[in-house]
């Protein structure tokens, strides 16, 4: 699934590409995706709107239209959002197409079909059930050490799933969860509460560090994830854990073992990340 570093690297390059740009119209492949409005009102609504601005909230991507309207887009496992010219054949999986002024396209395409895509007016967010309950973003100003002591006190769960928690912090997925805890030697499934004080400051320290480092390096690619523009990013090459089961630990040589949390395979070092 696209995290934090590789919604925000689709975010970066689609940005001067469509900043400005007019929807022409759109064409909507597979209408479940589209959770807010019905099919036709989307269409009606998406016709003559400017693409104003891009953001990002966590994992998602929301595209600012003029008229106060927000284009919100979920990947799920697999979504890539594409800016082709007008003229190139549409490539498989391909749900959703948006026309542009300049003869351009805008399309998505999502091999798993658990994206999700929304509009809505500015006031409407909220009705993004997801969105409205997101945690604060981890290279924002509120995502302190103070916070996350507070948010792991009492906390009987994994380190892992509270790291996972959207509620508890915006963005941070599989990949770099693993990727930060290794970091900061912390096992994944160390009960939360039970970090102490410089841990916690190491854990808010790797958390900062390996995300900075995953947008530096254009995010993740192992099958699907892309930027706007179809490139793959590169931070795959310095993954210190992830994908690396039964490989020798960078740090010690160890052989990194795995175990499941929350349902999702967490890939440690037993010797840097005791339990």
């Amino acid at each position: 699934m696209p995290e934090l570093p590789e919604v925000e690297t689709i975010k970066e390059t689609l940005r001067p590409q469509l900043r400005g740009r007019v929807i022409t119209g759109a064409e909507l492949r597979l209408p479940r995706l589209l959770k807010i409005p019905e099919p036709d009102v989307f269409i009606t609504l998406l016709k003559d709107k400017e693409i104003r601005d891009l953001s990002r909230r966590g994992k998602y991507l929301l595209v600012h239209l003029s008229d106060s309207h927000h284009l919100v887009f979920h990947l799920g496992m697999t979504g890539q959002l594409l800016y082709f010219p007008g003229n190139a054949p549409i490539c498989k999986h391909t749900h959703l197409i948006f026309d542009l002024h300049n003869e351009h396209q805008l399309c998505f395409r999502d091999m798993r079909t658990f994206g999700k895509v929304y509009l809505v007016a500015v006031n409407e967010l909220n009705l993004i059930r997801g969105l409205s309950t997101l945690g604060p973003e981890p290279l924002g100003p509120k995502f302190t050490p103070a916070y996350l002591t507070k948010a792991l006190s009492g906390r009987r769960a994994a380190i892992k799933a509270i790291l996972l928690n959207q509620k508890v912090l915006a963005g941070l997925g599989n990949i770099y969860g693993d990727e930060s805890l290794f970091k900061a030697g912390i096992h994944p499934t160390r009960r939360a509460s039970s970090l102490a004080g410089d841990e916690i400051l190491s854990l808010h320290r790797a958390i900062g560090e390996v995300l900075t480092a995953g947008i530096r390096h254009r995010g993740t690619s192992f099958r699907d994830y892309v930027d706007g523009e179809g490139k793959s990013g590169h931070f795959q090459e310095h993954l210190a854990v992830y994908g690396r089961y039964q490989k020798p630990c960078l740090r010690c040589g160890t052989s990194l073992e795995r175990t499941r949390v929350v349902g999702r395979s967490s890939v440690y070092c037993p010797r840097c990340q005791p339990l």
